[in-house]
């Protein structure tokens, strides 16, 4: 696959977040997010929006940086600020210096968050791995 943007930090992030070593030919692997009632809340790629939108000041500029849409972007952003008990994006309107849109200390303690979680998962994955990759010998 080629890039065709600068490679980014959250890029090296696995999507599948949970993908184990193989081990005598098998693996656990799943994903993790985070939902609100039946809603997803937070996930791999909502996390990465949240990432690239504290990076770019913007939702469209963090919508280009990932290829999706501005409008699905927003909406992403819309439904996470409507799920969290605070905001976790500020979202300016246009005007003579353009719309905006930064993190709050909500959103910022949600990225680290759910990486913390995504490392204890891939740690849970692998030890289930481990388990499974020693009772098939």
């Amino acid at each position: 696959m080629v890039h065709r943007h600068r490679r980014q930090k959250t890029e090296r992030r696995t999507p599948g977040l949970g993908v184990s070593p193989h081990l005598a030919g098998l693996r656990v692997s799943g994903r993790l997010w985070i939902e609100s009632g039946d809603e997803t809340f937070l996930s791999w790629g909502r996390i990465v929006l949240l990432e690239r939108i504290r990076e770019h000041g913007s939702i469209s500029a963090a919508a280009r940086s990932m290829e999706m849409s501005y409008r699905h972007a927003w909406a992403l952003c819309d439904a996470m600020n409507q799920l969290a008990p605070k905001p976790l994006v500020e979202m300016a309107t246009g005007g003579h210096r353009g719309g905006g849109a930064k993190l709050t200390a909500t959103g910022e303690a949600a990225i680290a968050e759910f990486w913390r979680l995504a490392q204890e998962f891939r740690l849970w994955l692998a030890k289930r791995s481990l388990r499974l990759g020693k009772g098939a010998k």
